[in-house]
């Protein structure tokens, strides 16, 4: 069966990614119609599949010393850019996706890995402010250092676009943090079906359809280099470990995920793709909190989740009194959990809590 030019460029260009690596940095792999530098030319069989276009790539350019660009009759041209210099940091020369990054806790993991040395894809379905956050990245460390793409993560149509948008700029991606969420707190006696249904598309399905789409390119970089490891990586929270009183929709859809995480893991491993989820606990400053209008603080007091809180301020030191290090959760203590699977290769299927003591193990 014969490649659309989408699957075309998808298989064509993480293949090119991983043979020209060099010193463990990947090039970036960026297709155009046209290149201005001298290009290789690459011939596709008839009918090609994923196998046959990995087999041409690489008897292409095998023992290749100095290739710019390869161009494809039909398809287009695959310029291969090098760093000027090697990157330093804990994910210096890696390509992330972050989902959810346009604010709040997304866009602040998406700078700390920018910070790293990583080249960090900013998805949302705020495309515009995705846009702007991820311009102020490239101001700080460079043009090629992020982009933004729209994503809504309830659409597998809008993932997928996003994720040959990525591909076709970097060539592929090293890894994918699932971290698009939404909550809405209610009673289980009134909540109406379409918050839960709501909660359950973006938590739940979301993450379903995010790693579908994503461990296509993972996979076949993978296949191109059987070494090469890389990770899904989805942020849960503390509410996937145990019950949230009030809050089951989220608390249920994050439960849930843990399921995916581990049913993901078995099977994606033989691709060499990890697949973990962090479990934080609560961002009291973050906007899904502090939020004046929408935030936790201001849900939880209009419910009457915390008896005899009269204002926010009440509801937030009766959250912080629960947690055994008395604050909440920092977005430099979940990095250190993002870090840490990163680079530990003989983990696959964890939930890892970040939760201050709040919730432990067993």
């Amino acid at each position: 069966m014969s490649l659309t030019k989408e699957q075309t460029i998808n298989t064509i260009a993480p293949v090119l990614r991983m043979r020209l690596t060099k010193g463990g940095q990947s090039p970036i792999i960026r297709f155009t119609d046209k290149t201005s530098v001298p290009a290789m030319s690459l011939s596709l069989p008839d009918a090609a599949d994923d196998n046959a276009v990995i087999a041409a790539v690489t008897k292409t350019v095998e023992g290749a010393s100095d290739v710019k660009a390869v161009a494809v009759e039909g398809v287009g041209a695959f310029e291969v850019i090098y760093a000027a210099e090697k990157s330093a940091g804990r994910v210096a020369g890696k390509v992330a996706v972050v989902t959810g990054a346009a604010q709040g806790f997304g866009l602040e993991i998406a700078q700390d890995l920018a910070a790293q040395g990583a080249y960090v894809v900013l998805a949302d379905i705020n495309d515009t402010e995705a846009k702007k956050q991820a311009e102020s990245l490239q101001k700080q460390y460079g043009p090629d250092r992020a982009m933004a793409v729209a994503m809504n993560v309830t659409s597998l149509e809008s993932i997928q676009a996003a994720i040959n948008e990525t591909v076709k700029t970097y060539g592929g991606f090293d890894v994918f943090i699932s971290n698009a969420g939404v909550l809405k707190a209610e009673s289980v006696k009134t909540q109406p079906e379409k918050d839960f249904d709501f909660s359950t598309a973006v938590n739940y399905k979301g993450y379903f359809l995010c790693t579908q789409a994503a461990s296509k390119i993972l996979a076949a970089q993978h296949k191109a280099d059987p070494a090469y490891l890389s990770d899904i990586i989805q942020i849960n929270s503390k509410s996937g470990l145990v019950g949230s009183n009030r809050n089951f929709a989220y608390a249920g859809s994050k439960f849930g995920g843990i399921g995916l995480t581990q049913s993901f893991a078995l099977e994606l491993i033989e691709d060499g793709i990890k697949v973990n989820s962090i479990c934080p606990g609560n961002f009291f400053d973050g906007p899904l909190w502090s939020d004046p209008d929408n935030g936790l603080f201001v849900q939880y007091l209009r419910t009457g989740k915390i008896p005899g809180a009269k204002t926010i301020d009440d509801v937030k030191k009766a959250y912080e009194a629960k947690v055994p290090m008395r604050r909440g959760c920092t977005t430099p203590d979940v990095m250190a959990a993002v870090y840490y699977l990163i680079e530990q290769k003989y983990e696959t299927g964890q939930a890892v809590p970040v939760t201050g003591g709040q919730v432990m193990l067993h």
